[in-house]
């Protein structure tokens, strides 16, 4: 076989741009492998490269799957094997997993032992080791203290609720609708409705502010989120569900003494030696899964086919959790 199934960004825009077309099946090479892709998951990413804010991007889009090895290449795999894979360059500059194969680079592929459906699978990769890495390296939390997450009902929130929860923190969680609030209630977090006051809300419950912020919202959010922090507590940027509007930021005015604050770009870090995909516990998200610990399955799964309503259920905001595209 040949040829593939792919969806390619026509040009940039809506949902809409994005159209099935048939092209060669990609060749693996020293560095990197094929893998037939089964399912992958969206991400907000894919919505900024389909509509072409960050510039140009490969045609097709998507930065995480789960499969099999079609083409070891010059990694240690043998062909059949299950994987799951993320980032190196996917829907960036290299084409991604939008299609029923991809090519993906060696460091950036991760054998699994699991033999759940694939749906299940694919909800796991890009949020829990995202999530994982707020939790445990940007903001280094521990267990008996107390987390907010801005943007609980998010893929990549709940994914933070589920390994908090599982790290014996206390958790708030916002969300922008009160439907929402049963979604937080049910992974074991204290939900808030995201307002103006937000802030006095938290503070009433927590008076001398929470340990540590995950702020999945964006910029519009952040200098809000400064305010519900202890001294010398931890916030960290997470996501942009809210927009990627530039942040003017006073340090004199606008962050409180002593506050830690970070950032981190998974796209730039996943799979480099800085951070080797070996480091990220993926058997235990998926082992926690299979026990019922982590609430991590699909909130929704299309077909192949389906891929422009998918991307406008994600773009809606209606989403109740993480979207998964089963391949063909």
């Amino acid at each position: 076989m040949n040829q593939m199934r792919a969806i390619v960004i026509t040009t940039p825009g809506g949902p809409e741009v994005l159209q099935e077309q048939t092209l060669p099946v990609p060749n693996a090479s020293k560095d990197s492998m094929v893998l037939r892709v089964r399912a992958f998951g969206l991400n907000h990413a894919e919505c900024y490269f389909r509509k072409g804010v960050w510039g140009e991007v490969a045609k097709v889009s998507g930065i995480e799957c789960v499969g099999e090895v079609h083409d070891p290449g010059g990694g240690n795999l043998r062909q059949g094997q299950r994987v799951l894979a993320l980032m190196g360059g996917m829907g960036r500059s290299i084409n991604g997993s939008y299609a029923q194969y991809v090519r993906v680079p060696v460091a950036n592929v991760v054998p699994i032992q699991s033999t759940r459906e694939w749906a299940q699978l694919a909800a796991i990769p890009e949020s829990y080791a995202t999530a994982w890495t707020f939790l445990r390296h940007n903001l280094e939390v521990k267990s008996g203290e107390t987390l907010v997450v801005r943007g609980g009902t998010s893929a990549l929130g709940q994914a933070a609720i589920n390994i908090a929860r599982h790290l014996q923190l206390r958790v708030l969680a916002t969300t922008r609708s009160r439907e929402k609030c049963s979604i937080l209630e049910a992974l074991g977090a204290e939900p808030l409705v995201d307002s103006p006051e937000l802030c006095a809300e938290v503070l009433q419950r927590v008076p001398k502010g929470v340990d540590a912020v995950l702020d999945i919202v964006g910029t519009g959010s952040l200098l809000d989120s400064f305010r519900l922090v202890r001294y010398r507590g931890r916030v960290a940027l997470a996501g942009f569900l809210g927009g990627g509007a530039p942040l003017e930021l006073d340090p004199l005015r606008n962050m409180p003494s002593g506050m830690q604050f970070s950032f981190f770009a998974s796209a730039l870090v996943f799979g480099t030696p800085s951070l080797p995909l070996s480091n990220i516990p993926f058997d235990d998200f998926i082992a926690l899964t299979e026990k019922g610990v982590y609430k991590s399955g699909p909130a929704h799964v299309f077909d192949f086919a389906r891929i422009v309503e998918a991307h406008q259920l994600m773009e809606s905001g209606n989403a109740r959790g993480k979207i998964v595209v089963i391949a063909p």
